[in-house]
């Protein structure tokens, strides 16, 4: 069914319509944009973010409730549009307070790793408000490149997504890397350790440069730890014993800007 919009719209109210189970598999399994080649953007701030960096929507979704309200910045952007109705809104939600709207995005082909651009290497980070932490971090301080190892968490995942605050769609992101093809990386290795190397604030550091993250439990690997030009740790005059990922990347990328000034 159309409407007077120039973009055709769809009303869909059954929880077994086609769309409703590709939504359903996007917003609750990590993976599923691999197989399907797309991602579901929940929420406005996501949809605005992805806009802003010339991205646009295949689908936009939007509830029964909130369609007479939607902004012609959303309603006029995507191929059709669609209007679910309000009960099939948790269907198609990872939230445990739905969005009222979303874009569906076509994930384009993987890209090539760029070996001289300012990167952050993801050593097997798992938990994904970590990885979206440091995706937010990194987008913030000037890095433009993720390269993610094997063994890191999905960077699309819906809850990558979420953390991440739409800092996906101003980085260049490289998924299931072997960490053998690091060795051709033009740019200085530089790694954080709690217990050995040299303190940060007191170091000069490269830039560009591509730091490494690792593991929350086991940290970076000793391949990797041999690998880089530059170890550093992060001074804590509190005596804890370590930091967070997300909180140790996000101060050693801020020390690396500086750099630029």
């Amino acid at each position: 069914m159309t409407t007077g919009f120039s973009v055709p719209v769809t009303h869909v109210s059954s929880r077994d319509n086609p769309l409703i189970k590709e939504l359903r598999k996007l917003s609750q399994n990590s993976t599923a944009y691999r197989a399907q080649g797309r991602i579901w953007l929940e929420g406005d701030h996501l949809c605005r973010a992805s806009l802003a960096r010339g991205f646009k929507p295949v689908i936009a979704v939007f509830s029964e409730s909130f369609w007479p309200l939607a902004p012609l910045e959303y309603t006029q952007v995507a191929v059709k549009n669609i209007v679910v109705s309000d009960p099939l809104l948790p269907e198609i939600s990872g939230l445990e307070s739905p969005a009222q709207m979303g874009f569906v995005l076509e994930l384009t082909a993987a890209p090539e790793l760029l070996f001289d651009a300012a990167s952050v290497i993801l050593d097997r980070v798992q938990d994904a408000g970590n990885v979206g932490s440091i995706l937010r971090s990194a987008a913030a301080f000037g890095f433009s490149q993720i390269i993610a190892l094997k063994g890191t968490a999905a960077l699309w995942s819906p809850k990558v997504l979420r953390a991440a605050m739409g800092a996906h769609f101003s980085l260049r992101l490289v998924e299931g890397v072997h960490p053998g093809v690091l060795a051709g990386l033009t740019v200085p290795i530089v790694v954080t350790s709690s217990h050995q190397g040299k303190l940060l604030h007191q170091q000069e550091l490269p830039m560009p440069c591509a730091w490494i993250m690792g593991h929350e439990g086991q940290g970076v690997s000793d391949e990797l730890l041999a690998s880089a030009q530059l170890q550093v740790r992060i001074d804590q005059p509190g005596g804890e014993e370590s930091l967070n990922v997300a909180a140790a990347a996000a101060i050693c990328l801020h020390a690396s800007a500086l750099q630029r000034h």
